[in-house]
């Protein structure tokens, strides 16, 4: 039992890091398709684990299945929003951002 506890304590944890890691990319990358990126892949992560830390304490398979569905509807949900903001951003003529070459200089 006390194992689990850890278990499911560290996944928590590791989830909250991950959007921890997604908000500062939010704040700190230079464009709006690297800022995308950020947001959807360490938030969906992090909600992932956040999901199956909770799923340890499920008291009954209704509860799992809910957490499992409030996962699945937040991936397609992301994945629509940063698909649509990356395509406005792309319509509008945002270009990507490019690094500078420090050889050139």
């Amino acid at each position: 039992m006390i194992l689990l506890d850890w278990v499911q304590g560290a996944l928590l944890l590791s989830g909250l890091g991950f959007f921890l890691v997604g908000t500062v990319g939010l704040l700190r990358f230079p464009d709006v398709y690297t800022r995308v990126h950020a947001l959807t892949k360490a938030d969906n992560l992090g909600l992932g684990l956040i999901v199956f830390g909770l799923l340890i304490g499920a008291d009954s398979v209704p509860v799992a299945l809910k957490l499992l569905l409030i996962w699945g509807l937040a991936l397609i949900a992301s994945a629509t929003a940063g698909y649509l903001v990356a395509r406005a951003a792309r319509r509008r003529g945002v270009r990507p951002w490019k690094a500078r070459n420090w050889e050139d200089d």
